[in-house]
């Protein structure tokens, strides 16, 4: 099957190049060479103008937050491209960046001989502002594909600002929404080889070198060293691997064990999914094998977080924050340009944040912050955890933010500390998830609560002693507080 309409969007409009010599595939946020509609889009090109395919993945040094810890990940994630393609018909062509701008003309110069450019649909971080900046320099046709998650950005038929509302439309439109899946096998077809690139591009930008991307020149990059390198390998072969050991031994047990520390019944993917090391479609298709599910398990839509799938319990639960939680904040990124910025917030919650502005407060130093250094043991585990691994658990980091809210000077610079801790220390930061669940903290998708209280006002309250008394996590103080 064709990729369908609703995950393509032409940026340059223009019928492609029947002349070109190769289609070129620009790989920024789909980093994965399986269920990847952007690379499936790519090679129907290819066979439609019986041309080779070209693949450019590259790994900038200038972004926010470049660290040896995100950028380690990321070559991992390249290096297993690498190793992936090299039997495959295509030019795959690794570039990381010695210096910020270094890599400027690399993608026009490629564009020049190409029937048409294909890229990643993705609203996250940077990417949006790099997708238009490329649109403007561009003289060939220029589609973007979205391969994000099993409900395209652009089917949805308003902004969602509930999950259960989110929900309901999922149940309403599962049918189609799993009716297609991107190939697992996209190469099984043949594809023309010998792409000829153009003339000194090699000399003007040399490729990655094996030892470049095994991480071992981290040290010769102008990114922060300061954050360093934590014990998870990247790639879809990772993916992968965590993917099939969750799957077989912590997803029966997810749907109670995953708010407690000690249990450890989450399933690792955030980092994976961030960086598209592995997709929604690839997961959801190894889920209904394993619950011989079929459409006809599904039941009547009544935005119920469980029951509707007609899966396992742990199936359900998990499918409830791979597709509802994570997609409704991806779908809110796309649609909501300010999605990152305090004046995105529900009028509701603006409100009773203004009311309680001037409230004291028990203000903590950023710095206390930072190293974990509060009266707070809880959140000094969590916050100490993501600083030595790279991740947080997900309830903790519920608690986490509303401490940050209760201990800072204003509710700006709680956003603030939140959004620099997160996307500086979180292999999974800088995602629409990451600040969908910073956002929650201050009132998106969420309602007001009572009764009122002091700083909060009519946000939702969490307080370290109640998640004492509800959680298990005296090994997990053990190691981290």
């Amino acid at each position: 099957m064709p990729v369908p309409d609703a995950r393509l969007r032409a940026l340059i409009d223009r019928d492609p190049n029947s002349d070109g010599a190769y289609v070129l595939y620009w790989m920024t946020a789909y980093r994965r060479t399986r269920a990847n509609d952007a690379l499936d889009r790519a090679i129907e090109l290819a066979h439609e103008y019986d041309r080779p395919l070209v693949i450019l993945e590259g790994l900038r040094a200038g972004y926010r937050w470049a660290s040896d810890r995100i950028h380690k990940f990321v070559l991992d994630g390249m290096a297993d491209n690498r190793a992936s393609l090299e039997e495959k018909p295509v030019t795959y062509l690794a570039y990381v960046e010695p210096e910020p701008g270094a890599g400027s003309g690399l993608l026009a110069a490629l564009a020049e001989r190409a029937v048409a450019v294909i890229g990643d649909d993705w609203p996250g971080f940077f990417h949006p502002k790099m997708l238009a900046a490329a649109a403007e320099q561009l003289e060939v046709r220029f589609e973007v594909v979205d391969a994000c998650g099993l409900v395209p950005f652009r089917a949805a038929d308003k902004v969602y600002k509930r999950a259960v509302d989110f929900r309901r439309y999922i149940q309403k439109n599962a049918e189609t929404i799993v009716a297609h899946s991107p190939k697992l096998r996209p190469f099984s077809k043949a594809l023309p080889e010998g792409a000829e690139l153009p003339r000194g591009l090699e000399e003007r930008w040399p490729m990655a070198t094996d030892e470049v991307l095994s991480g071992a020149t981290l040290a010769d990059l102008p990114i922060d060293h300061d954050v360093g390198v934590v014990d998870l390998e990247g790639g879809s072969s990772a993916a992968r691997t965590r993917w099939r050991a969750f799957r077989d031994e912590r997803l029966v047990d997810y749907a109670e064990g995953r708010n407690h520390p000690d249990d450890d019944r989450s399933s690792g993917l955030s980092p994976y999914l961030h960086f598209g090391h592995i997709g929604t479609h690839e997961i959801f298709g190894e889920i209904v094998k394993r619950e011989a599910w079929t459409p006809a398990n599904l039941g009547r839509p009544n935005a119920s977080k469980t029951g509707f799938w007609g899966m396992s319990e742990g199936a359900e639960a998990f499918l409830d924050e791979l597709v509802t939680w994570r997609e409704l904040c991806h779908h809110t990124a796309f649609f909501v340009d300010d999605h990152d910025a305090f004046e995105s917030l529900p009028d509701w919650a603006k409100e009773t944040i203004d009311q309680h502005r001037e409230d004291p407060r028990e203000v903590a130093s950023y710095e206390s912050l930072e190293k974990g250094e509060t009266d707070d043991d809880i959140w000094n585990a969590a916050q100490r955890e993501l600083v030595e691994t790279g991740r947080m658990h997900n309830y903790l980091r519920m608690l986490w933010g509303k401490k940050i809210y209760e201990w800072s000077p204003t509710p700006e610079r709680a956003l603030e500390i939140m959004i620099e801790l997160n996307n500086k220390y979180a292999i999974d930061g800088r995602d629409p998830n990451s600040y969908g669940g910073i956002f929650w903290v201050l009132g998106r998708y969420d309602r007001a609560w009572g009764p009122e209280r002091e700083v909060f006002g009519k946000l939702r309250y969490m307080s370290s002693d109640s998640t004492r008394r509800k959680l298990r996590l005296k090994g997990y103080l053990d190691r981290f507080a």
